[in-house]
């Protein structure tokens, strides 16, 4: 069983991975994880998580993986045994002393060392499987021939996680200073402003005003913007390898985002492990987020892990609309997210299927007057349709 991994900024973001098909979901509480910026969870949040996900039988893993500072320490041990008393399946770490603050105070949980380790060999797995780790994340930067041999030479019951899906960092196993020194904002405390994705120029220091382009490429002076990852056409030799779980990077990302990738890396997978090629509409589900250009990272060699030279900007083909909440009296009760209107091409995402058309007939207000435009955020919407959906599924606008 090779494990499909979802991240979670906040509460509606966990619903999305689950009610999409993930195996396994990791959250962050509010310290001691690398995305700052997400909404995380608080303590009677986590266990609310906790519940949730293991009612669907999901796991739940508490990313704790930044480089704690020594107040940061003093407050860890109430922090981790208030995380176990949730029900948290396991810890994702990077700092010894937090691994040893875990074994001491949460010895139930198990231990998995964060990417921000940057194991790249079998001897550094063997060292952290001796101190107490289950399982180890893998450097972004380990090809898929090494991760064979770290699977031959380490003890079969460790896991291996290597990611799949999303923004990669141009620094090692994302340990970067940039940000830091740049705008004060920590990366390795979860504050990660992305000075990497800015534009850049020359100036010498007695001619202030006059900016000369850097050029790495012909195309431009974005010369630190990493493309993102994109493993879906490739799953089948990442699991070759060895690889127990597959992790999609996002947990400052919406659940729209969480949703669609979710459920087309769930329905890849099972392509993948039945030995079937995956199918073009499925690959083409990642292209409807906003997401850069798209390449295979360093798994086949450093080759493919280049940067988005032109801009630093997402691009995408589809919008996200609102939300199905239900079905009554011959109408498609709806939650509105975004702007869209009866004369809009529309589909419907649901879990575990295909994309279908969406066709708006009449279109009701939540005063139960009809309406040719939505453009009032989260108001309750109506629709005449002869079509139920699933509670959750997604509506969405074609773009492009």
């Amino acid at each position: 069983m090779v494990e499909l991994l979802s991240p979670a900024g906040d509460f509606e973001c966990l619903e999305a991975a689950v009610n999409f098909g993930c195996d396994a979901v990791y959250v962050g509480g509010k310290g001691y994880g690398m995305r700052a910026s997400a909404k995380n969870f608080d303590p009677e949040e986590l266990q609310k998580a906790v519940q949730l996900a293991h009612n669907k039988g999901v796991k739940i893993y508490l990313t704790c993986n930044t480089l704690p500072s020594n107040d940061e320490i003093d407050e860890f041990p109430e922090f981790i045994k208030s995380a176990e008393a949730a029900g948290i399946d396991a810890v994702i770490v990077c700092d010894l002393g937090i691994m040893g603050l875990v074994k001491k105070y949460a010895p139930s949980l198990e231990i998995h060392m964060s990417t921000q380790v940057g194991i790249v060999n079998y001897a550094a797995a063997n060292e952290l499987y001796k101190m107490g780790a289950k399982r180890v994340v893998l450097s972004r930067e380990t090809g898929i021939e090494d991760i064979k041999r770290i699977r031959d030479k380490i003890p079969e019951d460790m896991e291996i996680e290597a990611f799949v899906h999303g923004a990669m960092c141009v620094s090692f196993s994302g340990r970067c200073l940039l940000s830091a020194y740049m705008t004060g904002r920590n990366a390795n405390s979860g504050e990660c402003a992305q000075p990497c994705r800015w534009k850049y120029s020359l100036v010498e220091e007695k001619r202030p005003g006059e900016y000369y382009p850097v050029f790495e490429d012909d195309g431009g002076t974005y010369i630190l913007n990493a493309k993102d990852m994109c493993m879906i056409e490739h799953l089948d030799k990442l699991i070759g390898a060895g690889v127990s779980s597959l992790k999609i990077e996002g947990r400052a990302k919406s659940a729209y985002y969480v949703a669609t990738v979710t459920n087309a890396y769930s329905m890849a997978l099972d392509f993948a492990m039945d030995g079937k090629p995956v199918p073009k509409w499925i690959i083409n589900e990642v292209g409807n987020v906003s997401h850069r250009d798209y390449c295979t990272g360093f798994y086949f060699g450093a080759y493919d892990a280049k940067q988005v030279y032109g801009s630093s900007g997402y691009v995408r083909s589809r919008d996200f609309v609102g939300v199905i909440d239900g079905f009554e009296k011959g109408r498609v009760l709806l939650t509105q997210r975004n702007y869209f209107t009866v004369e809009d091409k529309l589909e419907v995402l649901t879990a575990g299927r295909e994309p279908v058309p969406f066709s708006v007939k009449q279109l009701f207000n939540s005063e139960g007057d009809e309406i040719r435009i939505a453009n009032k955020a989260t108001e309750k919407l109506s629709a005449i349709c002869d079509r139920k959906f699933s509670k959750g599924s997604i509506l969405r606008k074609i773009i492009q």
